[in-house]
């Protein structure tokens, strides 16, 4: 897949904060070489994140996420700034504009905090340094709590934040261009450098295996495409030269018997689970997109705990049913018809349930007995470990789509058993 091609949930996300008026906006039009954000001499001009896909040597391909000022006033600012702080939520570096004429404010240093607190990698990036004089940039510098010779990019050596290395900083003009360059260099330094390439199946399977993918198309299924786990699960196939056959869960049992040999895996989507699994000789591999995903993000393990809390649900009990995504929801839809239906029938009651999508994730989940997830898969990385982590926080069970219906079908094991023993 090329940088071009890279899905927005596979790039880096670089948030971009500061006070109304620091000069935030035209930073980042500095720095991506666009007109990305409304840069204007009217405080507040940015009042909604603003995103953009794109390729940001040494970087690669990046979201930029320019955000509205932390200090944005009135009931609209509020939720506002409420928004902004969602948005750390799925950041994976952080940068802060801090304009240098004025110093870092009480509120600058209050979100600093806040970044040293969840880990974050961010930078702080003095604006408007051109109207500066020596003495006020070492003023500067003083005030970020770090030594002269961390200036432009020497900070950014040690992990930002921690106790050895204090905050890179650097001194920026979107009028002069300075310091444009030592900015990318650090953003550049703080790249996520993998050992190893993540894969979603292709260790799973060999070159030349033949894979069938169940994907059923309904009036929830987007027109004219296929869901993002599909896409990548099929690119990765051929890019690792095995033979992949798509169908839909009516048409698998011809699929099958039209193969000379049995497949080396089937891969079905979570709401044919079941329909999929009576098809299948016991002795096919079979696993699910969703589960797929957990692994590939890394959340696996967490969420096969959250799939033994449904069984111990009790009439009254809260079950909150969360998706990544934002799209119209139809009659046949997953998550607030079938999940829900299929939930009462395994338990014996309905449970009340509440259902959130996109951005939207409660702060504070005490009052669930469970949550069920979507796969994630358009959700940063980051982002999706922040919401298992704001579970776990809370004491709360969080099970994903495919985890909860393999359980609720009885075939939990054997979708997991192509994984190994570890996860058995």
């Amino acid at each position: 897949m090329s940088l071009q091609e890279t899905v927005s949930a596979e790039r880096v996300h670089i948030a971009w904060f500061g006070l109304r008026n620091a000069g935030k906006s035209s930073l980042v039009n500095a720095v991506t070489g666009q007109d990305l954000s409304i840069v204007s001499d009217v405080r507040g001009t940015t009042t909604d994140p603003v995103r953009k896909a794109m390729e940001l040597l040494p970087l690669g391909p990046v979201v930029i996420i320019d955000t509205p000022g932390l200090d944005d006033e009135g009931e609209l600012g509020r939720l506002r700034v409420e928004r902004t702080g969602r948005i750390l939520a799925g950041t994976d570096i952080a940068v802060l504009a801090a304009d240098a004429t004025l110093g870092l404010t009480a509120l600058d240093r209050e979100f600093l905090s806040e970044l040293k607190k969840r880990k974050l990698p961010f930078i702080l990036a003095y604006t408007k340094a051109d109207l500066l004089n020596a003495s006020e940039r070492a003023l500067r510098t003083a005030e970020a709590g770090i030594g002269a010779e961390s200036e432009a990019g020497i900070g950014a050596k040690s992990e930002a934040g921690s106790e050895s290395g204090g905050i890179p900083v650097v001194f920026t003009s979107a009028v002069t261009g300075e310091g444009i360059h030592e900015l990318k260099e650090l953003l550049g330094s703080f790249a996520p450098k993998a050992a190893k390439e993540k894969v979603i199946l292709a260790d799973l399977v060999t070159p030349g295996s033949t894979v069938v993918l169940v994907t059923p198309i309904d009036s929830s299924a987007p027109k004219g495409r296929l869901i993002l786990p599909q896409q990548l699960t099929l690119r990765e196939l051929l890019d690792h030269h095995c033979r992949a056959i798509v169908c839909q869960p009516e048409e698998l049992a011809g699929t099958l018997a039209s193969l000379k040999n049995p497949p080396a895996l089937v891969v079905t989507d979570s709401q044919a689970f079941a329909e999929v699994n009576a098809a299948l000789a016991a002795d096919i591999p079979l696993t699910s997109f969703s589960i797929l995903f957990a692994r590939y993000k890394g959340n696996l393990e967490t969420l096969m705990r959250g799939a033994k809390a449904i069984d111990s649900l009790r009439e009254g009990d809260e079950v909150l049913i969360s998706e990544g995504c934002t799209h119209h929801r139809q009659c046949e839809d997953i998550g607030t018809v079938k999940l829900p239906g299929w939930i009462e029938k395994h338990v014996g009651f309905r449970p009340v349930f509440s259902f959130t999508s996109g951005g939207d994730f409660p702060d504070d989940p005490k009052k669930y007995a469970l949550i069920i997830h979507c796969g994630g898969c358009t959700l940063p990385e980051r982002e999706m470990q922040h919401r298992l982590d704001t579970a776990e926080y809370a004491g709360v069970p969080i099970v994903n789509y495919g985890i909860a219906i393999a359980h609720m079908n009885g075939i939990l094991r054997r979708s997991l058993s192509v994984f190994g023993e570890e996860f058995l």
